[in-house]
């Protein structure tokens, strides 16, 4: 994906939606632009998220490509929001651009589906919890201010799963050895327990325990999360993180390996419930 300071999140999932209609509707870019009476590099910088684009333009489009009346408002919300700025730019100096780019889809969201196998979660952690994983993934690269700023975003990041109105769903299924790897101190594992244990009871959070006895499954390869978006010509999307960058699947049959693979985990996990049996379990075991 391009970087979170070049076109925004929302103007390349608009180009790519116009670019989609058009194919639909078999015609070439020349075709196109010859039918609107633009060059072929407007069309083409508009498709490629280059520019942004009007509102009558973007009507011009739409009427061309025979676009049903009852699926245009939308996408001219899309175009209107386009050049907004979000909370994450305040921070735009600091943070890498796959990062912010992943903040802006986040923001979007409507239900994340989470496998977790080395680190809780970052929208379910402490903020020591949070701090000590940042500190390590720096590897003393950055300055104290600069993990702070980071620990800043992670926690602001949070407030889409506790706010009143419209809260994401997440449910997570979280590797038992990610509960039981030592972060930090004794009194961050304890935070972070005690954190989980809390978030668990709420109504949009489903966490569940994937127990090592389960042995090997299909997702031995790491963590992954479906997202899930609020608007119909938002296609899913699954994020693999590596260390050095990201990954955006967005193929169809990719998607639903990765779909099959969080079922399966989530079948042969331990239940909510029990997966708080557990989570309480070892929180007494940490005094």
């Amino acid at each position: 994906m391009v970087a979170g300071r070049g076109p925004t999140v929302r103007r390349r999932r608009l180009a790519s939606e116009l670019r989609r209609l058009r194919d639909l509707n078999a015609m070439t870019l020349e075709e196109a632009a010859q039918r609107v009476g633009w060059s072929v590099a407007k069309v083409s910088r508009i498709e490629t998220a280059r520019v942004g684009i009007t509102s009558p333009d973007l009507t011009r489009l739409l009427d061309l490509y025979e676009l049903d009346t009852s699926k245009r408002s939308a996408l001219h919300a899309l175009a209107r929001t386009a050049r907004m700025k979000g909370w994450w730019d305040a921070y735009a100096n600091s943070l890498p651009s796959d990062y912010a780019t992943y903040i802006q889809l986040e923001a979007d969201v409507a239900f994340i589906r989470s496998f977790d196998n080395v680190l809780v979660h970052g929208l379910l952690q402490t903020e020591d919890y949070a701090r000590e994983v940042i500190r390590s993934a720096l590897m003393a690269l950055s300055s104290p201010a600069e993990v702070e700023r980071r620990v800043e975003v992670r926690m602001t990041r949070q407030k889409l799963l506790l706010r009143e109105e419209s809260p994401i769903r997440f449910w997570t299924v979280i590797d038992e050895a990610a509960l039981i790897r030592q972060i930090g101190s004794t009194g961050t594992m304890r935070g972070q327990y005690v954190k989980l244990l809390e978030l668990a009871d709420r109504d949009n959070v489903t966490i569940q325990v994937l127990p090592l006895a389960a042995g090997v499954h299909p997702a031995t390869a790491g963590t992954f999360a479906i997202m899930e978006f609020r608007e119909i010509y938002d296609p899913a999307v699954v994020y693999v993180e590596t260390m050095t960058s990201s990954l955006y699947v967005e193929n169809d049959s990719e998607m639903y390996w990765y779909t099959l693979a969080f079922d399966h985990l989530r079948a042969v996990a331990l239940g909510p419930d029990s997966s708080k049996v557990l989570i309480e379990k070892m929180l007494e075991e940490s005094t």
